[in-house]
């Protein structure tokens, strides 16, 4: 097992490297947010103004759900600090960039910046980390996804891909609330309303049938595409103690147009190196990287990551393999068996399942 080292340690010998307009703020990215904004208004008009085929209300469904999504990249780049500095304008366009997903500023730096980036693939200490045996005996309804078949929980997970985004932040709402300050908690609370007073008000204008192309199919679109991408950041890779993005997180390869439209966002593990980076010097930060750690650092075709998260199973056995219960087949994680030059979307298999809790044995894949 390699070595992990924490960010500060992979920072201190890739940062003097790196031009000193990396870590400024780059106010210019919000030009490619009003661009989204302008398609996100001009389709939800247009259904709502209009009465079209529903072939022409699907057609801007998609073109609203393109905005929504490319906000939601930049929303996150926002509240990074990396677009404007001044704190109550970056929450205040964070915020807008995040309406269409229900997930306010200040929530949303709890988690995804305090909480998240803190404690990567920290089991316990990660909300966005998966569930492990211990989560499985403890909980009786994941005791029952777990005892249907590989293929049928592969289908429901991504069906859920539709909503997840949603539905996390609500449920990160749940978790979080309780551990800010009175004042702040007014502010959280206030943050996670509002949205949802836009959305339904455009509900009572548009009707349902108008909403439905407005919102809900944009808003199912955009979750997918989002999560399409959080999925494959970490949940091949393992769980660790020391806080290693080369070890616990995964940059996809995509077509250089979708990482335009979806602003660098696939470049996860330089993200984790550098959070507070303008996401245009990423490709820059991969080459350096790949100079000093090509053995260490994980990168994959985003279908083929897909692929992957597909077939194998969403149970940590150990903070190196996977499981299937169901089956009781044990795979390696990225670093761990998993080796993304070769598995052409199959898994791992386990050749050792000696390390592999309550008596678990390998077995051979799909």
């Amino acid at each position: 097992m390699k070595e992990m080292h924490p960010i500060g340690w992979y920072a201190a010998q890739v940062a003097p490297h790196l031009p000193k307009q990396a870590f400024k703020p780059a106010p210019g990215r919000l030009w490619g947010g009003l661009v989204y904004l302008l398609m996100t208004a001009v389709g939800i008009a247009a259904i709502g103004l209009l009465d079209l085929h529903p072939l022409a209300n699907a057609g801007l469904s998609l073109v609203v759900a393109t905005g929504f999504a490319g906000m939601g990249f930049l929303a996150h780049e926002i509240l990074h600090g990396t677009v404007v500095k001044t704190a109550w304008l970056r929450d205040l366009l964070g915020g807008i960039a995040f309406l269409q997903f229900g997930i306010g500023a200040k929530l949303w730096r709890k988690w995804h910046n305090m909480e998240h980036h803190a404690h990567t693939q920290e089991d316990h200490a990660d909300p966005d980390a998966w569930a492990t045996m211990e989560e499985l005996y403890r909980r009786p309804a994941l005791r029952w996804v777990y005892r249907l078949p590989n293929w049928v929980r592969a289908t429901a997970n991504f069906t859920s891909f539709l909503l997840f985004f949603t539905i996390h932040g609500a449920l990160m709402y749940r978790r979080f609330i309780g551990e800010f300050k009175p004042k702040d908690r007014r502010i959280v609370r206030l943050q996670a309303v509002l949205p949802w007073v836009l959305w339904f008000s455009l509900l009572a204008w548009m009707g349902p049938a108008k909403w439905l192309f407005a919102y809900v199919l944009p808003l199912m679109m955009a979750n997918f595409v989002v999560i399409c991408y959080i999925a494959t950041n970490h949940q091949l890779n393992p769980l660790t103690d020391v806080n290693d993005p080369l070890a616990n997180s995964l940059t996809v390869t995509v077509p250089r147009w979708v990482n335009v439209l979806h602003m660098n966002f696939a470049y996860h593990t330089e993200h984790h190196l550098f959070p507070g980076m303008n996401p245009k010097w990423a490709p820059l930060v991969q080459a350096e990287i790949m100079k000093r750690w090509p053995d260490q650092y994980h990168a994959m075709p985003w279908l083929q990551a897909l692929a992957t998260l597909a077939r194998t199973p969403r149970i940590y056995a150990n903070k190196t393999d996977l499981v299937d219960p169901h089956r009781v087949v044990g795979y390696g994680t990225l670093g761990h068996g998993l080796d993304p030059a070769k598995v052409q979307g199959r898994p791992a298999v386990l050749a050792d399942a000696s390390d592999l809790p309550f008596g678990l044995q390998p077995q051979e894949g799909d």
